[in-house]
This record gives C-alpha cells, structure tokens and sequence, in this order.
C-alpha cells in the first residue's frame, strides 16, 4: 500500500467521522457545509487507489473496516436526514395555506360559516 493511498484513507475516514458526528446531532448545515471537502477526500482516495494499481501489500485492514463503517454510518445517517428534511418541509407546506390566510378575505358561506377565500399560489425557498 502507498503512502499515498494511506494517507487518502486516512483524510477520508477523518472526514466522514466529522459528517457522521454533524449528522447524528442533526446539524444539517454543518454537515452539508463538509460535502466539498468529502468530496475532495474521496476523489483523492479514488485516485491514490487508482495509482496503486489495487497493490494493498502491507494495507492496513483494520483502516479500511473502519473506513467502510463510517461509509456505511455515512449512508444511514444521510438516509436519516433526508426523511427527516421531507418532514419538516411537509408540516411547513401543510402549515403556510393557514398561516397565510387573509382574514379580510374570509366570506361566509351558505350555511353561515366562515369559508376561507382562495389562495393564490405561492413558493418558499431556503438556503442552508
């Protein structure tokens, strides 16, 4: 194994701990705030294993199940965040026709009740 390789595994494994550790606290802009460093990481591990041409002589397993775990927490943890995301965005999208509702625009109905007016459409948009 080069060092080249070793030290890509490395940088890659530090960096997804640190996503993994953002993630699993729910800091959702801090972790989508590291993906142009994963994305580095990984790009340099691909490569350095590119050059190594798969010669892992003297490789280190122990790094490598570690790197896989923290792949497979990666994975399981952005899973998480993105159901997590749709939720929140669902009750926000369910919650805004309310919310913007004009009471000045509020009719009566044939039975005497309130009935809202129509709403107009609208957009929302967020930035992390």
């Amino acid at each position: 194994m080069t060092e080249d390789l070793t030290a890509a595994a490395v940088r890659l494994t530090e960096v997804l701990a640190a996503e993994n550790a953002a993630l699993a606290a729910v800091d959702l802009p801090r972790a989508g705030a590291m993906l142009a460093e994963k994305t580095r990481a990984a790009d340099a591990f691909v490569a350095a294993q590119a050059a190594s041409h798969g010669a892992l002589s003297g490789a280190r397993p122990a790094m490598f199940e570690r790197l896989r775990d923290l792949v497979e927490e990666n994975q399981r943890l952005l899973d998480v965040a993105i159901k997590v995301q749709g939720r929140v965005i669902g009750i926000i999208a369910r919650a805004l026709p309310r919310a913007l509702r004009d009471p000045a625009g509020t009719r009566y109905g044939a039975q005497g009740r309130a009935a809202p007016a129509r709403l107009s459409a609208f957009a929302i948009s967020a930035r992390a």
